[in-house]
């Protein structure tokens, strides 16, 4: 349920084979791993960044993994997969330093131990804290962009779409935003009371991260709903989608694309044809690199 096999490190791969995106040279970026962003409860929660060569301000993307908010680490984004001979190919962050933004992938709070709202507050909070260090990592704080997967994607949508009054913005830099102006969303849950026909689903995946009120109380479904935040301020949304997604069926992304499009919003949406939840061949990641980089140079860089 909202997991993915390997597909950042695919998806790196894929911009960096994607005619429309060739690697560019060798550039000293400037990757650091293991660093703290808060301490909540005693738990620190960690990031890790790549940072491009230059001056900047760059633009920042925050990369937010998936694994039904009860799984994944940060190192789906941050750390390359190995080839056959044993060398480590390049890691999302790395690859999108070089497109010259500032990449970080962050942890978060888990499920079944932290219940929802922790992992939007973590998210939001890493957020806040990359504006208020943007001198130190070279971030144009006007020009942040979410990226995830699948549970990372549900992340990514809070975090463009709800503003301080939804109460997600708790602990330090609360002077700073924890809101980005792009989202790449691939396919996330959208509605999440879509499961709620589905026992079987909703008991083992559902309630160990929202509670159990989502059984008998619909406010909650509505609050954790990325869904119900749409309005005409949200930020441009790009989103992707494997049309035989059977964890999160295609039609959380057709309603969120057509909220959007209703509410003046610029949403574009790529579908992958007989694409499941993530399992996407390198032609097919190399389609969504291009798309997503595309999307995310016009509206963070401003580029046409």
């Amino acid at each position: 349920m909202f997991t993915h096999t390997r597909l950042a490190t695919i998806f790196a791969l894929a911009i960096l084979q994607a005619p429309l995106f060739a690697a560019e040279p060798e550039s000293a970026i400037k990757v650091t791993k293991n660093l703290v962003y808060a301490t909540v409860g005693g738990e620190k929660l960690y990031f890790d960044i790549a940072v491009p060569a230059g001056e900047g301000p760059f633009p920042c993307l925050v990369m937010i993994h998936g694994g039904a908010w009860q799984g994944g680490t940060r190192g789906e984004f941050s750390v390359g997969d190995r080839d056959k001979d044993g060398k480590r190919g390049p890691s999302w962050i790395e690859v999108a330093a070089e497109k010259g933004y500032v990449a970080a992938a962050i942890s978060y709070r888990l499920a079944p131990k932290h219940k929802f709202p922790a992992m939007i507050e973590d998210a939001r909070s890493a957020i806040r804290f990359f504006r208020a260090n943007a001198k130190t990592y070279k971030i144009d704080t006007e020009k942040f962009g979410a990226v995830g997967f699948s549970a990372g994607a549900h992340l990514s949508l809070l975090c463009g779409m709800c503003d301080k009054s939804t109460g997600f913005d708790v602990g330090e830099n609360l002077d700073m935003s924890g809101k980005v102006q792009c989202i790449i969303d691939f396919f996330g849950p959208t509605d999440l009371s879509l499961y709620a026909p589905s026992t079987g689903i909703e008991d083992n995946y559902i309630v160990p991260v929202f509670g159990k009120e989502v059984k008998t109380d619909a406010a909650v479904y509505k609050k954790v709903s990325p869904i119900n935040y749409v309005c005409k301020e949200c930020p441009p949304t790009l989103i992707l989608h494997g049309t035989i997604d059977l964890i999160v069926p295609i039609k959380h992304s057709e309603t969120l694309l057509k909220s959007l499009n209703d509410a003046g919003v610029t949403a574009e949406m790529l579908t992958i044809s007989f694409g499941g939840h993530g399992n996407w061949n390198d032609r097919e990641m190399s389609k969504a690199a291009a798309a997503s980089f595309k999307f995310l140079d016009k509206h963070l860089k401003g580029k046409k």
